[in-house]
């Protein structure tokens, strides 16, 4: 079994206020690339803690008005894998309720939203949601 250490780590309490998703994106550039992931992972990385922090900041009504973010790169000798914890102190939701948005339906509304989850699943390579009335945790992985 090889041995997986914390080569670095980075956390982040950001309040809930318009435009402090792009001090995330940074941070997330800035640890994709200490990776050595390539521009696309780096893209897709980025992209993903955006909308989990966009959502966060419009669905959580969390009384601190606070998302807490933690960015850690594990591995051996080299860098082998990113999590990205991002969590709220807000209303909660049930992950498994949420519907997936069909195209179809979305180009014809009036509120183009709702894309959120879908896209954070499809850019990184493992998402884990945690959430009950205390707040939400999404737990985000993309290996190298």
């Amino acid at each position: 079994m090889a041995n997986t250490a914390v080569l670095r780590e980075v956390t982040l309490t950001l309040p809930m206020v318009a435009d402090m998703e792009i001090a995330a994106s940074k941070t997330a550039t800035a640890m994709a690339e200490f990776m050595g992931l390539s521009l696309d992972k780096v893209d897709e990385v980025r992209m993903a803690v955006v909308e989990a922090c966009i959502n966060s900041f419009e669905h959580s009504e969390a009384a601190d008005s606070r998302v807490y973010m933690t960015f850690a790169v594990t591995g051996g000798a080299k860098p082998e894998k990113l999590e990205i914890t991002v969590r709220d102190h807000g209303r909660g939701f049930e992950p498994s309720s949420v519907v997936e948005p069909k195209i179809e339906e979305k180009l014809k509304a009036e509120r183009k939203r709702g894309w959120g989850l879908k896209i954070i699943r499809g850019l990184m390579d493992e998402v884990k949601i945690e959430s009950d009335a205390k707040g939400t945790t999404i737990i985000m992985v993309k290996y190298r």
